[in-house]
């Protein structure tokens, strides 16, 4: 009798351990989970904070001073608070370059986004020689922009060989890079020259990826060439269109070799082609002043940011939409039955 209680009394704590235990839920590994995604994006991480995150905040306290770029700006520079944010926003030629460097995005897009489409439509059909010809349409774009700025400069000098080609056909001769009614647009003309390759080649990707059942079933109920492109590869095409125009448009407001390389920091003023870059460098390194180079920097990287944002929020969203997880999803569904609710909870109070 006493070792059955005793086995009773030792096997209790051994059922209560059990009982225990089988309360515990089952890990699910989000922990395990995290610590793994820390580990993998730590080092990416660290590289975007020390070359992204801290030259930003570097810039933002260097454009508080009068600095001429050597020592630290406390020691050897004159505090100025925001003068030189202010000074930068009031200067006509900042303003001027501000308003070329748009001139630039829209008429970058205008003219580039079409071609490319026309091109990529023609290159996506199979003739002989197609591979030569994307070859060819893509090297302008791998060529550095200085062997192009340094080419393209000799070329449309007035006495350069395009305009020695016009007169031997009877025209009159173009100042291609000095006249302002001429020069921006030569400047347009260059950069679609030379960033249209690579607008092609991801429009060409971009239609690549349409099924090709699209196409046939299309064909077999009596739709034209023009027609297939206009229901099937523009709208499915939509996507990449607008990825490839958030990269020209950051590309644009970025722009600084060609214009620096052809024109010179002086002449683009006077050319009006200035961008905002070139007066980063003008006003900045070429005078002396580190200070205000770094003040409209940081007014560069403001001003791309907003446009980056709001190209984001009222375009790109749409295709964002399409990549959510499950968890977002329902909880975006979710947020949107609630709003319809209380748009119906006001609606029937109305009614009442």
């Amino acid at each position: 009798m006493t070792e059955m209680n005793d086995a009773v009394a030792v096997g209790r704590p051994v059922a209560e351990t059990k009982k225990r235990g089988g309360e515990r839920k089952p890990s699910n590994g989000k922990g395990r989970r995290n610590l793994e995604i820390f580990i993998l994006s730590a080092p990416a991480i660290i590289l975007f904070c020390c070359f992204v995150i801290l030259p930003i905040i570097l810039g933002a306290y260097y454009g508080f001073y009068q600095w001429k770029g050597f020592g630290t700006p406390s020691e050897n520079g004159k505090f100025v608070g925001l003068q030189n944010y202010i000074v930068a926003l009031k200067d006509p030629n900042f303003q001027q370059a501000i308003l070329h460097t748009f001139e630039i995005v829209v008429g970058s897009l205008v003219i580039q986004g079409p071609l490319a489409i026309l091109f990529a439509l023609l290159l996506n059909q199979k003739f002989k020689g197609r591979g030569l010809i994307r070859t060819l349409i893509f090297v302008p774009y791998v060529v550095s922009e200085v062997i192009v700025g340094t080419g393209w400069s000799l070329l449309l000098q007035k006495k350069g060989a395009v305009n020695q080609i016009l007169e031997s056909l009877g025209m009159h001769g173009v100042d291609w890079l000095a006249n302002p009614k001429v020069a921006i647009w030569t400047l347009l003309l260059l950069i679609s020259w030379k960033y249209i390759g690579f607008a092609v080649i991801l429009m060409l990707a971009g239609m690549q990826s349409i099924p090709e059942e699209l196409y046939e079933a299309a064909k077999v109920d009596g739709a034209g060439f023009w027609q297939i492109q206009k229901s099937i590869t523009l709208p499915l095409l939509a996507p990449t269109l607008r990825i490839w125009v958030f990269l020209s448009m950051i590309g644009s407001l970025q722009l600084f070799d060609l214009v620096y390389i052809i024109w010179g920091q002086y002449v683009s003023t006077t050319a009006g082609v200035s961008t905002m870059a070139t007066y980063m460098v003008r006003e900045g390194r070429g005078a002396g002043n580190y200070g205000y180079g770094s003040a409209v920097a940081l007014i560069i990287f403001v001003i791309s940011l907003i446009v980056a944002l709001t190209y984001q929020h009222f375009v790109l969203n749409r295709d964002l939409d399409g990549a959510l997880t499950d968890k977002k999803a329902s909880k975006k569904r979710k947020k949107r039955q609630t709003a319809e609710d209380e748009a119906l909870a006001v609606a029937m109070e109305g009614v009442k």
